[in-house]
């Protein structure tokens, strides 16, 4: 395997013929890393199986034990992956997305084969023009894992160019969007249609 590209991309001005370079190579099972509103992360097409597999090997678990998130565009696809939500909910979702949350959700059963077995999912809507792009381009959401650091001090790597220089043969693409945050998302449990559950506290605001 050939290393992975390293491919400038920023918010403002996003080159089209970029973003469907990088689409192509997801639609191939391609890996790639990218810059979201919290950390840099790593993900693939969410209906390759084996694109997701090598994600999983890289995640040193069984695909199905895995736990992914899904970068979704927006709310309007949601219905596509999660299971009829709560009006209450439905408002949290659409006061707190984009933004840097991870909200837990009841699965759908027109998930993927290879999510079929999840009674609940994690949605991320991510302000980040780049990877919002790559998903609309791309026309489903990708399956996500965050890129974390052995440093138990930093516990993430923000620049890019190190992110390429440590992952560059396991991955195909790393977009170079600039310099990433060190603070994940925040983590909130929504399944069960009550009160919001918080599960980690992140960058984004527990106030919900």
């Amino acid at each position: 395997m050939a290393d992975a590209e390293l491919i400038r991309l920023y918010e403002e001005g996003i080159e089209q013929s970029k973003v469907d370079k990088i689409v192509e190579i997801l639609r191939n099972g391609g890996l790639v890393i990218y810059p979201t509103d919290t950390v840099y992360g790593l993900g693939c097409d969410m209906k390759n199986k084996k694109a997701l597999e090598r994600l999983a090997k890289i995640k040193g678990v069984k695909l199905d034990k895995a736990d992914f998130s899904f970068i979704c565009r927006d709310l309007s696809n949601l219905s596509d992956h999660v299971a009829q939500i709560e009006t209450k909910t439905f408002k949290i979702l659409k006061r707190s997305l984009p933004g840097p949350y991870t909200f837990i959700l009841p699965g759908s059963n027109t998930l993927p084969a290879a999510f079929k077995k999840k009674k609940t999912v994690g949605i991320r809507i991510p302000d980040n023009q780049i990877i919002l792009n790559i998903v609309e381009k791309l026309g489903n959401p990708l399956a996500n894992t965050s890129i974390r650091d052995e440093d138990v001090i930093l516990e993430y790597t923000t620049d890019p160019s190190l992110i390429h220089e440590k992952w560059k043969h396991l991955v195909d693409i790393v977009i170079d969007g600039g310099y990433g945050g060190n603070e994940a998302s925040t983590v909130v449990d929504l399944s069960d249609g009550g009160e919001p559950v918080l599960i980690r506290e992140g960058k984004g605001s527990v106030v919900l």
